[in-house]
């Protein structure tokens, strides 16, 4: 049975939500599922804002069938070519045969990379700033590449100001009827996820992010639609404060995140030596995760929230503990930078831990070393206590000097509504 929701006159979500899939991109845990959202504009003609996964296609096709009443549907706009929005393509060609598809260059590109089928009489061209008048509404086109992909771009419905923003401002986790951030218990249910989502799927192209935020800034928009996740119609700047300091790694709030590997316990027992002396003194907001129990998408989404990470691994096989290694080569990846780090390293017969993790690390921007780094011969001994304390002293005092630089920067910033 068909289910959709008007978001604005005569604009309504046919999207779908899926509860039951276990992985984003066959990658990412979703434990709450995840939201395609895509939307049907009525008017002289009529206009549908990308396509959802193949998975919710019955429900998709219905919804579309339902809101057109038998009319036909003119323009397809594809914002982005990833599968999980272009699934449907083939199929609203096979039901209407005289669909134009609205893209760029390179949406048509990756199209005949994606399927078997090739419809250039079909293919609508756009370019940055071009419009496609609908009747009363107009389409206006900006162009978002790698956003996080090349043919990414953003269509901007002039008369209600709506964005339809493809990828960006998205997150993991399904809809449950409510369609609106402002309907959700928003900051409870869906910004862990969203911090997740961009740190793991955009974070790489923060200075393509903030390309985009100063190309909008000069629109007023009253309306922010994702193609996953809740959409945003209140409080714009709170969204779009997160999409300031995520894109330009900037953390949200002082706090240390440590993150260990640990065979048997004995780098365990350093961490949670530094965690519980970090609490004496103090410190709140403290997060522990091993990397052979917690998948990295989440590890990676507190190292963008937080200022300051504390990494700790034995040597294994003469290198770095596989599960840490991969950690930190995909934080590398994805452009991670600005953070201050402290290590702790384990060996017993070979030292590498420290050695590799430090290579890694110095590869990425802005990263400030925190004390010497503490190393343990298998175990720690009573004697290296006083060596564990002073790098204790020296996380807490750069927490300290940390505290004083986010508060001097929140005093001198204002969030403005794009």
């Amino acid at each position: 049975m068909y289910y959709v929701q008007e978001i604005a006159s005569d604009i309504f979500w046919v999207g779908g939500t899926d509860k039951r899939l276990e992985r984003f991109e066959n990658m990412f845990p979703l434990p709450q599922g995840v939201a395609f959202n895509s939307h049907l504009i009525l008017d002289e003609k009529t206009a549908l804002m990308d396509t959802v996964d193949a998975a919710i296609s019955a429900q998709f096709l219905e919804n579309i069938e339902h809101v057109l009443n038998g009319r036909s549907l003119d323009y397809l706009v594809v914002g982005h070519m990833e599968p999980d929005h272009c699934a449907n393509i083939e199929e609203l060609l096979r039901r209407y045969p005289d669909l134009k598809i609205v893209g760029n260059k390179k949406t048509f590109q990756f199209l005949e990379q994606f399927y078997t089928f090739s419809k250039p009489d079909n293919y609508l061209i756009v370019k940055e700033g071009d419009e496609l008048p609908l009747g009363r509404r107009t389409l206006r086109f900006f162009m978002a590449p790698f956003v996080h992909w090349p043919e990414v771009m953003f269509s901007y419905e002039v008369t209600e100001k709506i964005l339809f923003s493809a990828d960006a401002f998205g997150c993991f986790g399904s809809l449950s009827g409510n369609i609106f951030a402002d309907q959700t218990d928003f900051e409870g249910v869906y910004l862990d996820e969203s911090r997740r989502y961009y740190s793991n799927i955009v974070g790489k192209y923060g200075p393509q992010v903030q390309t985009v935020l100063k190309k909008l800034a000069k629109l007023e928009i009253e309306m922010i639609v994702p193609l996953h996740g809740p959409i945003w119609r209140e409080n714009l700047p709170y969204i779009i404060d997160k999409y300031q300091h995520w894109s330009t790694y900037q953390p949200e709030k002082k706090g240390v995140v440590l993150v260990y590997a640990s065979m048997y316990g004995n780098t365990e027992n350093v961490m949670n030596l530094i965690a519980g002396k970090l609490a004496a003194k103090g410190v709140q907001d403290i997060r522990m995760y091993d990397v052979s129990k917690t998948h990295p998408s989440y590890i990676i989404a507190d190292a963008w929230k937080f200022s300051h990470l504390v990494f700790g691994s034995p040597t294994y096989n003469l290198g770095l503990y596989h599960g840490m290694q991969a950690l930190l080569h995909e934080m590398a990846s994805l452009n991670l930078q600005n953070r201050k780090v402290a290590l702790v390293g384990n060996y017993t017969w070979a030292n590498a831990a420290v050695r590799d993790m430090t290579e890694i690390i110095e590869s990425m921007k802005k990263i400030e070393f925190i004390g010497e780094p503490f190393e343990i011969q298998s175990a720690l001994k009573a004697e290296q206590l006083p060596e564990l304390d002073q790098l204790v002293e020296a996380i807490y005092a750069s927490l300290n000097a940390d505290s004083a630089e986010l508060v001097a920067e929140g005093a001198g910033t204002s969030t403005k509504l794009i």
